[in-house]
């Protein structure tokens, strides 16, 4: 099962450095956007995955048309794309050995979950970093 306690999303992102961001894009109202400077401007390392954007730049990081191009380890994958996808993004983030697959709010497919945790990779499912960091920033500075 995703993990879902308070205490094991903190860990995760505690424990997060790299960031892969499938889908993300340059349209500044879109999630994957704010997400990603987001993550950026807390510290995250984050490399964005975007076929159709592959060589440019996005906020200043070079973007990669898809996982194995990165070519550093990446502790998350951060999916921003529709649930159908999420499989073949399972088998590219085992591939690449990822620790941890999150995906975004609305992204669910529970077969993929599970053979990513089957894989051993640690599952966030249908949440947002950008949201449970600050849960988790007032609650250590409580």
């Amino acid at each position: 099962m995703p993990l879902v306690s308070r205490q094991d999303i903190d860990r995760v992102l505690s424990n997060t450095q790299t960031i892969a961001l499938v889908g993300a894009s340059p349209t500044t109202t879109r999630p994957s956007y704010r997400v990603m400077r987001f993550l950026l401007a807390h510290g995250y390392r984050v490399y964005p995955v975007n076929p159709s954007l592959a060589g440019q730049q996005l906020l200043e990081q070079t973007v990669y048309a898809q996982l194995s191009d990165i070519g550093h380890p990446i502790d998350m994958v951060d999916v921003f794309r529709q649930s159908r996808y999420l499989q073949a993004i399972v088998d590219e983030a085992v591939a690449i050995g990822a620790k941890t697959l999150w995906t975004q709010l609305g992204v669910i497919d529970d077969a993929a979950a599970l053979a990513a945790e089957q894989a051993g990779l640690e599952v966030v499912m249908d949440r947002c970093p950008a949201i449970e960091l600050p849960k988790m920033e007032s609650a250590s500075a409580s």
